[in-house]
């Protein structure tokens, strides 16, 4: 069965998420669709890029991504289908995927068109998927793509002894997640002891495994599920119990033994 993924910026309140899911099985009920989420901020790229990035990893190969997040961004919009490492991507070209993956194959991108031109957004979406679930070649979507668009995202700022780092998520359990990743983090380590500050509390000095490495109401940190580093309270809200906010700063200081 095709599995096909949503993450969208409609909200659970309204009926847009239920359209799109129409429209995709009315070309095919044979779909499993997975919501990752529709409560992302209003037209914020970079939160739906970190989102599907999180996720899409976890997925079966062969899975459909769709990102439905800032549609509208410029009047005559486009909506682009591609594939990367085995999954393929549907979405608007408004420099979402460039958020999400790094080295994305731009001469393989193509620009999903209707030969009716009845080119809606949501039956460019499920026109894109219906292609794809008849193993059809992506090429036969429309025309390749001549203008990706590309955004920067705010990256920490290194040096041999410092990162900088910014604060781009909080969960639902207030968890405070930074955008260095459990790789980045160790090549500047280099197994060296560190600090992680943040407002005027106590400096972190240790990496934990699990919220409940340390007692209860104590600030932890620790490599979530997605390997992004994140500041949390055992059985707390740490953004709120810390005055932390989206798009702070947090300093992690590298000591030499």
């Amino acid at each position: 069965m095709q599995v096909v993924t949503l993450i969208s910026d409609f909200g659970e309140s309204d009926y847009y998420a239920a359209l799109l899911k129409g429209a995709i099985l009315s070309h095919n009920s044979d779909i499993q669709i997975i919501d990752i989420s529709h409560d992302i901020d209003t037209h914020d790229i970079s939160q739906a890029a970190f989102y599907l990035s999180a996720c899409c990893k976890k997925f079966p190969e062969g899975t459909i991504h769709i990102v439905a997040v800032n549609n509208y961004y410029d009047p005559d919009f486009e909506v682009v289908l591609f594939e990367y490492k085995n999954h393929f991507f549907i979405g608007p070209n408004n420099g979402v995927f460039s958020l999400a993956f790094d080295s994305v194959n731009e001469d393989a991108i193509y620009k999903i068109l209707l030969d009716d031109g009845e080119n809606s957004l949501f039956n460019l979406f499920a026109h894109g998927v219906s292609l794809i679930s008849q193993n059809m070649a992506i090429t036969e979507v429309g025309p390749p793509l001549n203008n990706y668009v590309k955004k920067l995202d705010i990256q920490p700022v290194v040096t041999n002894n410092e990162i900088r780092a910014t604060i781009i998520h909080i969960d639902k359990f207030e968890n405070v997640i930074l955008n260095v990743h459990r790789e980045f983090f160790e090549h500047i380590r280099k197994n060296r002891p560190f600090e992680l500050f943040f407002k005027y509390y106590d400096p972190v000095r240790e990496i934990s495994n699990i919220y409940s490495d340390v007692a209860v109401g104590e600030v932890v940190c620790l490599f979530n599920s997605a390997n992004y580093l994140e500041i949390a309270i055992n059985m707390g809200k740490a953004a709120s119990q810390l005055h932390l906010m989206k798009d702070e700063t947090i300093q992690i200081k590298f000591l030499e033994s």
